[in-house]
């Protein structure tokens, strides 16, 4: 996630992640934020005394309530204020997608050219713009069985 371009579903991987069970500093590093910042989302939940490992909540449950909390958060046209920088990469990230997936391509631009937008906004917007080109980029190629303790 880019610094200041949250979107709700950005601020859901959070919650969910933290529901799981992660800590702030375990979603700080996966996330590349601040715990500062991972501190001051969880906020409302932990005043609310949800506690992780709570009763089962959807991503749609986070959701709302995340719009309830980060009301500005909830503008749908805020999502789309990242899309002109992800697509001055277009090119890039078309030829990349034959051998990265749309993950490391994003912390490649974050650390190469300084991309802004998060992980989040960054799937979003190649899989709704190159389909095909991300569905090949998840593809897993299987190894032949092998024997236990043959080494190999």
């Amino acid at each position: 996630m880019a610094r200041g371009t949250f979107t709700v579903a950005d601020i859901v991987e959070i919650y969910v992640n933290w529901y799981a069970g992660r800590s702030k500093s375990q979603l700080a590093a996966s996330l590349g934020l601040d715990r500062k910042t991972i501190r001051k989302y969880l906020a409302p939940a932990e005043a609310a005394r949800i506690t992780p490992g709570g009763p089962p909540m959807s991503e749609t449950d986070w959701a709302k309530l995340v719009k309830n909390w980060f009301p500005e958060q909830a503008n749908r046209r805020l999502n789309q204020l990242t899309w002109p920088e992800i697509e001055q990469h277009r090119d890039y990230v078309v030829e990349l997608l034959d051998t990265c997936t749309v993950t490391t391509i994003h912390q490649r631009l974050r650390d190469e050219r300084r991309l802004k937008a998060s992980p989040t906004a960054f799937r979003r917007r190649v899989h709704e713009n190159l389909p095909d080109e991300a569905a090949r980029s998840k593809v897993t190629v299987l190894r032949e069985n092998v024997e236990p303790g043959s080494g190999v």
